[in-house]
């Protein structure tokens, strides 16, 4: 099995439900830089469980998931068993709000 192709058909089969999705939506979807930047502002500096931390991004439409996806880019840091926005999503939250 080519797994290279097949992570390419399913991106855009999931590219295509965001397309749907939009479509079927009557307000526009709010652009991914807007909402991580969203996740991030109310994040702040505290600490949250993998609960909290999945019930963020789910409140911003990111799948709860996502989470483990920004600890492996250093996005999130997990101390004392808590979840913290890095010092590099700060600062991009801080650069992108200048």
């Amino acid at each position: 099995m080519d797994t290279r192709a097949a992570a390419a058909a399913l991106r855009l089969i999931a590219r295509g439900f965001t397309d749907l999705a939009d479509a079927l939506d009557d307000e526009p979807a709010v652009p991914e830089d807007d909402r991580i930047a969203a996740v991030l502002d109310e994040w702040g500096s505290r600490g949250l469980t993998r609960e909290e931390a999945s019930a963020l991004f789910r409140r911003h439409g990111f799948a709860p998931q996502t989470a483990g996806g920004w600890a492996r880019g250093d996005w999130i840091e997990t101390r004392d068993g808590l979840r913290y926005a890095s010092a590099r999503s700060r600062e991009w939250l801080r650069e992108r709000t200048a």
